[in-house]
């Protein structure tokens, strides 16, 4: 199965969550990629439309597997078999978490003065992403959520590795994927469209 896009996938995901929509649920989309599902969950499902955010860091040589993540408020993850299986050194990990670091306070600079935060305290907070491969940009995005006392939390994806299912589950009330293939490749693979956003694209996607 193939989505046209991230929209069309946060259609068919929002489907899966009717039951959500008595709960005026707090959609959190994962920027950038997961703000168009996230919109696309919401009006489906109702409820308000917000961010989280959180930083994946990359193997130096394959940035698109994940040996950690970082998030707002100094929350960290880190993925002890990714850092095995690669030998990535503690000096590649600072230099990585370095520069996002960085772009997690760039972003937290342009996204947050456009659009406050909305508190979760005692939400339903459903947790939206473009796609889990190793699901620790999720995992950390879960322990902040926690944080600020939602009622429960809910992951919305609309692909995942089992892998990544297995690791977010503990952290998670519920888990909505619709797409758990045998090999998982890369999350970009079950879209046509999977462009990179910016910037402006999710803050109007926000507003």
């Amino acid at each position: 199965m193939l989505y046209p896009d991230r929209m069309a996938a946060g259609r068919a995901l929002g489907g899966s969550m009717m039951h959500l929509r008595a709960s005026d649920p707090l959609v959190l989309g994962l920027p950038r990629g997961g703000v168009p599902v996230a919109a696309a969950v919401r009006s489906v499902i109702g409820g308000d439309l917000d961010i989280l955010l959180v930083r994946k860091l990359g193997v130096p040589w394959q940035p698109e597997l994940a040996m950690g993540a970082i998030g707002e408020g100094g929350a960290r993850v880190r993925n002890d078999d990714v850092l095995r299986q690669t030998g990535v050194t503690p000096d590649q990990v600072a230099a990585v978490e370095k520069s996002e670091t960085a772009e997690l306070e760039r972003r937290q600079r342009i996204l947050r003065a456009e659009i406050p935060p909305i508190p979760l305290k005692d939400r339903v907070v459903v947790l939206v992403d473009d796609g889990m491969a190793t699901g620790a940009t999720v995992a950390v995005a879960c322990e902040i959520a926690r944080l600020h006392e939602p009622r429960r939390i809910i992951v919305a994806v609309p692909v995942s590795s089992g892998e990544a299912i297995r690791r977010i589950r503990p952290l998670a009330d519920d888990i909505v994927c619709p797409l758990i293939p045998h090999v998982l490749g890369g999350v970009g693979g079950a879209y046509r469209d999977f462009h990179q956003l910016a910037d402006e694209e999710v803050i109007a996607l926000l507003r």
